[in-house]
């Protein structure tokens, strides 16, 4: 099944399709329907789901880079709350209305499927960059929202439990700030001491390294659990410090991490996939295709809307984001809570839930890519991190950038040297029609250049910037200046 499941991978790619797809295939071919595999045990999949959820948090956390999200921390933050709360009241009123079932039910309904899937969302926008300001809004939006989403769905199945706990909604309030506060305090600590003491203690074995690394965002998780706090908020937290406090074997952490991230979602899937019964889905289709549409077009935009225009975010990134809101695996492992919970009449949640989220990222995920043209929101010119595996640039505190020449940037004729790179920065290869060579100062650039830019810590961002400033506004940005209109004052000003 792994094989297979690595196999599926290509596929995925060609496609556009997400993964999670195939794998979610491949558990219902070997299940009972196909093979005959029998699996129909709920509490283990809700326990194989939470872990297999950590183990992605925090390959989300620890491959994050801070400087990509922080300008994006306050809006990811109120679009997992405020935008979270949003999606759940009118995704509840649409179940109520439609499914015909209690109040309590139907928010439950909106709880279950207000987690978004960064997972999904970025395995079909591989080959379309994005700027900075969308991809990190979406990693951090989906590293922030299954914790809230998690407590409102637990307080909901209790609610709806015989002899669960009925608090107000005021107390449900308190109790999710609560822990929220909490799981972010313990997330942070561990991250910081944890990390402080790795880099003591670090031995010569990356691989070693790696494990003690990884081990401690899932303490962190365990820790967040034991005293009643967001535990997955903890893991989140806890990788995402560990991630950017510059430790040694990065390259070799982030590739452990990411492989445990592809091996948790390969389970994960498989496992949703196992317990599914095909025979039972049909009756859900139309509701499914319902609930759906009104989260699509209705919740999605609407959580959105509200949480972000106070940034005043252009409505561009706002329908990209809206539609981008794919629904992934915690929807559905989050279906099985109400099971194990003993909540009554609830049966038919998970099948529900498993047929939207296939549904809807059929029509969403191969779309993406046309979206984001079609909205204008794409970046040809954006940089990206290298994974380069060797220690001495760890040692050195250098970075490797690769960026490439759009196809409307104007660094189009502009000659190396002009570049005007910072100190401790310079462009050490040019690939042309897949030749590399290594450029002068007087090598022109062309359309469809990539280049390979080595930085040390300290000059990264300056180097970065300098370069997509110069694509922007030509060779000589930063050193014209550009009048004001007429009707802003007199006098000139220096272009950005």
């Amino acid at each position: 099944m792994l094989l297979l499941s690595v196999a599926t991978v290509r596929l995925s790619v060609r496609s556009g399709l997400p993964s999670l797809l195939l794998y979610l295939g491949i558990g219902v071919a070997i299940g009972e329907a196909g093979l005959g595999i029998s699996f129909n045990s709920h509490e283990l999949t809700q326990v194989l789901g939470y872990s297999a959820l950590v183990l992605i948090l925090a390959e989300g956390g620890l491959t994050t880079s801070w400087d990509g999200i922080r300008r994006s921390i306050a809006p990811a933050a109120l679009l997992s709350t405020l935008g979270v709360v949003v999606s759940v009241a009118v995704v509840g009123l649409a179940a109520h209305l439609v499914l015909k079932v209690s109040w309590t039910i139907a928010l439950l309904v909106g709880a279950v499927l207000a987690s978004t899937d960064a997972a999904a969302v970025f395995s079909v926008l591989r080959r379309v960059p994005l700027p900075r300001r969308l991809t990190g809004l979406l990693e951090a939006e989906s590293g922030f929202n299954d914790a809230p989403v998690v407590i409102l769905v637990l307080a909901l199945s209790a609610q709806a439990s015989p002899g669960g706990s009925h608090a107000q909604w005021w107390q449900l309030l308190f109790i999710a700030v609560a822990e929220l506060a909490g799981g972010a305090a313990t997330g942070l600590l561990i991250g910081y001491v944890g990390g402080h003491l790795m880099r003591r203690i670090a031995p010569s074995s990356s691989g070693l390294f790696s494990v003690g690394v990884v081990s401690l965002t899932v303490l962190a998780y365990a820790a967040g659990a034991m005293v009643h706090t967001s535990g997955f908020l903890a893991a989140y937290l806890s990788a995402l410090l560990l991630g950017n406090m510059r430790l040694p074997h990065r390259a070799a952490v982030r590739g452990f991490a990411q492989a445990l991230g592809w091996l948790a979602q390969i389970g994960l899937f498989v496992m949703l996939g196992l317990l599914v019964h095909p025979a039972q889905l049909t009756g859900q289709i139309v509701k499914a295709i319902v609930i759906g549409l009104v989260l699509l077009l209705v919740a999605r935009p609407l959580s959105v809307i509200v949480s972000l225009t106070p940034f005043r975010m252009p409505w561009r990134d706002q329908a990209f984001l809206s539609w981008a809101g794919l629904r992934g695996g915690v929807p559905v492992v989050l279906a099985t809570v109400p099971l194990t919970a003993g909540t009554p009449h609830v049966e038919w949640l998970f099948d529900l839930v498993f047929v939207l989220v296939v549904i809807f990222t059929l029509v969403q995920a191969p779309t993406l890519p046309w979206v984001a043209r079609r909205l204008a929101v794409t970046d040809s010119d954006r940089a990206l991190d290298l994974e380069v595996e060797s220690t001495p640039l760890d040692e050195l505190g250098a970075d490797v950038l690769q960026m490439t020449v759009g196809a409307t940037s104007r660094l189009h004729g502009v000659e190396v040297f002009e570049l005007r790179l910072p100190t401790g920065a310079n462009v050490t290869l040019v690939v042309r029609a897949g030749k590399g060579f290594v450029p002068s100062p007087n090598t022109a650039l062309r359309h469809g250049d990539q280049l390979l830019i080595v930085a040390t810590a300290e000059t990264r961002l300056a180097a970065e910037y300098r370069v997509r400033q110069i694509s922007k506004e030509g060779r000589l940005a930063g050193w014209v200046t550009k009048p004001r209109l007429p009707g802003h004052g007199s006098g000139r000003r220096s272009a950005r």
